[in-house]
């Protein structure tokens, strides 16, 4: 596959998968190592985000797992946390995945994802004001939010489930 084509496909996968917080990150790149920001895109989200063997909710849970056993990626780590929300994953999903990391990589990772998750539920429940402030929870339905008609039914269940949490 061509690097435009990797990219093109990443910056898509990004999108559907971490919304406006993973644009936030690659904009924030952009002008000290906008090389950086172009491997970000290609190599993750390009290449192995579109792997077909796992469903975008088994990687986000393969990825909150392991960023909450390094212990020290807590921004990263909150991006990803959105990103699972975002491709179906629950709360309580989210929170057991980290809990079951305390076998593995100890009380203070764990401690620091809940933590993490917790700032990250705290934001998404501040969003209920309206449904324009939770359209970056839900990339794929822009600009179908508003309108009610997603871009697609499994989309739609996605930002339904959300909605019902904001009323």
């Amino acid at each position: 596959m061509e690097s435009q084509d990797r990219y093109r496909q990443g910056w898509e996968r990004l999108k559907e998968v971490d919304g406006e917080a993973g644009e936030r990150v690659i904009e924030s790149l952009g002008d000290i190592v906008p090389d950086f920001a172009r491997y970000l895109i290609e190599l993750p989200y390009g290449d192995i985000y579109c792997h077909p063997a796992l469903d975008l909710k088994s990687r986000e849970n393969a990825v909150v797992a392991a960023l909450t056993a390094l212990g020290n990626a807590a921004p990263q780590l909150k991006v990803h946390i959105h990103g699972a929300l975002n491709v179906g994953c629950t709360r309580q999903e989210v929170v057991e995945v980290i809990m079951q990391l305390t076998v593995y990589a100890g009380f203070p990772a764990a401690l620091n994802g809940l933590f993490a998750a917790k700032e990250v539920f705290k934001e998404c429940d501040g969003l209920g004001k309206s449904y324009r402030q939770i359209k970056h929870l839900c990339a794929g339905c822009s600009p179908g939010i508003v309108t009610g008609k997603a871009a697609s039914p499994f989309r739609s269940q996605v930002c339904m489930k959300l909605l019902s949490f904001h009323p």
